[in-house]
């Protein structure tokens, strides 16, 4: 770091800066200083300064003795740290974020971000971000911590004048509800020994389901893997839904939290020798963060049976975190860079020890399955497909939303099932159907089953199942292009083809003429050799914008 003079002839950085550090010790109390919470640490920090100063960067590094080079790299790695070099001016001291990523710039988002930079004064800072996760209420601005849907500047400025900056708490089932209700019994049982891990290892094998962060791998059989490993082992549930267009996992965590935790406890116990469990939650659900430490706290002082360990961890702005190492990184307090693989984390993850990884959703239907049977969850389906999906539906539709449909159901299907048809005015034009990463297709190919390995023959995919809807009123050149302004903003920089190929291919899409030939070349080299599947993904909108979208390039 470049050291500055200040007041005295003192080298800024290197001198202990007394009263910093006096503000940290206050601030941390009794809490272990050891690395895995210095993420945690720093939004301390943040949120009290609204800000962190180069000062109070050395004074994190002293008292929790790690090099001042770590601790800055890692606040400077994540979007939500506000680092501020010597000499530098604090931001003000209210933040207006507003989306601007596919859904929310469909809906006005940058007419939006202009007319609110008008009327600040600059008293209040108005930051463009990338998707929050209410995709369905685009465009979205979030107030401090506040989010507000349909956001017109009207509506921003009365929530500003009014001081609602706290996110409103969602009105979940407690956990003396859900234990009411039946909730924890299946727990109870797999404790008390009415099931082997075995019996429960088989019904998720033969339930069909796969992993719904994403990637899609069988769940029973990474269950059956984990179950192999060496104790002790480690499970961490991934709430970092940060691909835009996707926000099914905040539906169900603000509705019916404990259904996934008990699925996360019942993973825990078949798989075995479990010594804790983490769970990753994004840093824009601030009211999910809040309501879900409350209800962490219930469980712990009235828990239904010996429980392992868990702990929350709050993410800080990294898309790359919902990457499965690069997540495990960051809970280990570190930036949030993919690990080159093997070794798998499945072998060694979290703290070096054998890690069963799963997105929420995957654990909410766990008890349901195993309550009603494997063959419950494997009888819905359509065209040959077996299971539900939560479909995250925003863009042109009258009923966006997450959607519970089978497996399988085709995109024509959705809109007039479930989404109660297309905007008046609008006729459907083309869709996304795994956010920004899984590609775009065109209506006429609105009758492939949507699900996992179905749309790969065209250069698509389904991930988390992030459905974005594109009326004739849409140019896809466009939405390929805002597309790859985000995997530029999001990529993490460890590997050349991703930290490069992302900014020139935005460079080259910016013009007028697309060199389709040179972003061939360029969307090949990022596909082939990136470290993670952020580079090897980052291509797929601009290849679907050429290869079926020819009229616009005319």
């Amino acid at each position: 770091m470049k050291r500055t003079r200040g007041k005295k002839g003192r080298v800024e950085g290197r001198t202990t800066p007394w009263k910093a550090l006096a503000e940290v010790r206050d601030l941390l109390g009794d809490a272990p200083r050891t690395r895995e919470y210095l993420i945690e640490y720093l939004h301390k920090i943040q949120d009290r300064y609204h800000h962190i100063s180069n000062r109070h960067i050395l004074a994190l590094a002293i008292d929790m003795q790690l090099p001042m080079a770590e601790v800055y790299e890692t606040a400077t790695f994540y979007h939500h740290f506000d680092v501020i070099k010597p000499g530098g001016k604090p931001p003000p001291h209210l933040t207006v974020r507003v989306c601007d990523s596919l859904a929310c710039e469909m809906f006005g988002a940058r007419q939006l971000i202009e007319d609110l930079k008008k009327k600040s004064n600059g008293q209040i800072r108005i930051q463009p971000v990338p998707c929050v996760g209410r995709c369905a209420g685009a465009p979205v601005a979030v107030v401090g911590m506040n989010p507000v849907e349909q956001a017109t500047t009207e509506k921003v400025n009365k929530v500003v004048n009014n001081n609602q900056t706290e996110p409103e708490i969602p009105d979940c089932i407690d956990y003396q509800a859900y234990r009411k209700d039946g909730g924890y019994k299946t727990l109870i049982d797999c404790v008390a020994g009415n099931y082997k891990p075995e019996d429960i290892i088989k019904i998720m094998e033969d339930s069909n389901l796969r992993g719904l962060g994403g990637a899609g791998f069988p769940t029973g059989r990474k269950w059956r893997i984990l179950s192999e490993q060496p104790a002790p082992k480690m499970v961490a549930i991934n709430i970092d839904e940060g691909e835009p267009g996707t926000f099914k996992d905040r539906y169900y965590l603000e509705r019916d939290p404990h259904r996934f935790i008990e699925g996360t406890f019942i993973a825990s116990w078949a798989i075995e020798d479990v010594e804790a469990v983490y769970i990753y939650l994004r840093d824009e659900y601030a009211g999910c963060r809040k309501m879900l430490e409350a209800e962490l706290e219930k469980l712990k002082q009235d828990p239904p049976c010996d429980l392992p360990p868990i702990h929350l961890r709050r993410g800080a702005g990294a898309y790359i975190c919902g990457e499965e190492s690069a997540m495990i990184e960051s809970i280990e307090g570190k930036k949030g860079m993919p690990r080159l693989r093997p070794p798998y984390v499945a072998q060694v993850g979290l703290f070096g020890r054998p890690t069963l990884e799963q997105n929420m959703e995957s654990m909410h239907w766990v008890r349901d399955i195993i309550e009603k049977g494997p063959g419950w969850f494997a009888s819905h389906g359509r065209h040959d497909r077996k299971g539900l999906r939560s479909f995250s539906v925003s863009g042109r539709v009258k009923k966006p939303g997450v959607h519970i449909a089978p497996a399988g159901i085709t995109m024509r299907e959705l809109i007039d099932e479930y989404c109660d048809g297309m905007l008046d005015g609008h006729e459907f034009y083309g869709y996304l159907p795994g956010g920004a990463s899984g590609g775009i297709l065109p209506a006429s190919l609105g009758d492939v089953p949507l699900d996992f390995d179905t749309l790969q023959p065209h250069g698509c995919f389904i991930g988390s199942a992030a459905i974005v809807v594109l009326s004739d009123k849409d140019r896809v050149r466009d939405i390929a292009l805002n597309a790859m302004r985000f995997f530029e903003d999001e990529s993490c920089g460890q590997c050349t083809p991703c930290r490069v190929g992302t900014a020139k291919a935005v460079h080259l899409m910016e013009k007028e003429e697309w060199d389709e030939g040179l972003l061939e070349e360029l969307a090949r080299a990022m596909e082939d050799a990136s470290i993670c599947g952020l580079g090897q993904a980052a291509p797929n909108p601009l290849r679907c914008a050429i290869k079926y979208f020819p009229e616009e390039f005319e």
